[in-house]
């Protein structure tokens, strides 16, 4: 697992890199602000929904500031997941810096 910025995010969507944006926040967190396009499974359907993920492909992991997500990669490390990262300061970070349309809550 390692850590990315909100820029190294943006850049991997801008060389249209292959991975999986995966927000982990709740449905109404989703509602009020998103970035995308993200697969959106909330943080407690993870073990259920873990099926829905290939552990061959690079998983980008987000939430609101970083902390629900980080748990998130650690419980995919437990399953083989290879390479999966944190996006650090999640979507506040994202409209703070990058983004400023998306509103911050």
């Amino acid at each position: 697992m390692r850590h990315i910025s909100v820029s190294d995010l943006k850049r991997m969507q801008d060389e249209g890199e292959d991975f999986v944006l995966l927000d982990v926040r709740e449905p109404n967190e989703v509602a009020y602000a998103s970035v995308g396009p993200a697969l959106h499974i909330p943080m407690q359907l993870i073990p259920q929904r873990l099926n829905e993920l290939d552990p061959a492909q690079s998983v980008v992991v987000f939430c609101h500031t970083g902390a629900r997500s980080l748990e998130v990669c650690h419980f995919l490390g437990q399953y083989d997941f290879s390479d999966v990262m944190n996006l650090t300061g999640g979507i506040d970070a994202w409209s703070r810096e990058i983004d400023p349309s998306v509103p911050t809550y």
